[in-house]
């Protein structure tokens, strides 16, 4: 878990949209097994450990469906702590009648499911950082299918109880309108390597040598506009940076290439340039 603390820069938190709170509610709590840290009329602040919160969900005012062909969210990742977590989410999944696709990555295990409104999440192991495989600063990553006979020889006698305290914010997938500016606002700007390029069709990057933290695709279409303020997807993300100096030097870099930077209620948002809203934290 050395890629999700500090002094590493990785996504803390995702906050989403959603169209019914209660259904929302019952979904990650019973289904996936979260639990409410903080719960409003409006919004839900989930926890795996009882203290922090990686995941939020929020109803917002005249909500409106997850628009398609658009910016925005492709999918938030679960990383759990072991392969037998990944092995009972899977039997347990299969129990609930929850569809699900699935990968291998080489770098990692992965599932990939909807909430109920389309929200895509994916729910994955990594494997070890020593068997990825580098080449020219690039790490090898494919989507080859899962080995379901050999990960099920993992599911252990007390199966799944729920997302296990350690599960952490993996990393966070977009859609975007283009790839050269954001490119230049994901590394000069924030500060992340590219760590594996996809034709000319996605951007994968990360801090520390990860194999993303961060991933960027056009699979919408060139030029996607940004989804409605009121729709389904992602509210925000936050990048946590290792101290207040490491994340001045970031709005530094961001006024440089002409980012906005703004703070509001002490917190300090930015946008990419296809309008995905991150905070920098600390």
């Amino acid at each position: 878990m050395r890629f999700h603390t500090k002094p590493t820069t990785f996504v803390g938190h995702v906050k989403i949209k959603v169209t019914n709170l209660e259904q929302s509610i019952q979904f990650y709590r019973d289904i996936l097994g979260f639990d409410i840290l903080e719960q409003t009329a409006s919004a839900v602040k989930l926890t795996t450990d009882g203290k922090t919160s990686i995941l939020s969900l929020e109803q917002p005012e005249n909500v409106i469906a997850k628009q398609g062909r658009t910016t925005g969210l492709y999918h938030f990742a679960l990383l759990l702590p072991e392969k037998s977590d990944l092995a009972n989410i899977v039997v347990h999944l299969v129990e609930h009648g929850i569809r699900f696709g699935s990968s291998d990555h080489l770098v990692s295990e992965a599932l990939y499911l909807n909430d109920p409104d389309g929200n895509q999440i994916e729910i994955y192991i990594d494997r070890a950082p020593s068997e990825w495989a580098w080449l020219e600063g690039e790490v090898a990553m494919t989507v080859d299918p899962l080995d379901f006979e050999r990960l099920l020889k993992n599911v252990t006698a007390n199966k799944w109880e729920g997302m296990p305290e350690k599960t952490v914010m993996g990393h966070i997938h977009l859609h975007v309108a283009e790839l050269k500016e954001v490119e230049e606002f994901y590394v000069k700007g924030l500060g992340l390597d590219v760590v594996n390029r996809y034709g000319g069709q996605a951007l994968f990057l990360s801090d520390a040598k990860y194999h993303h933290h961060v991933a960027v695709n056009v699979w919408n279409g060139v030029g996607a506009p940004k989804p409605a303020k009121n729709s389904v997807g992602l509210e925000f993300f936050t990048l946590v940076y290792a101290n207040e100096e490491a994340r001045q030097e970031v709005v530094r870099n961001l006024q440089q290439i002409g980012s906005g930077v703004v703070e509001e209620n002490n917190r300090i948002i930015t946008q990419d340039p296809s309008g995905n809203s991150i905070i920098l934290a600390v």
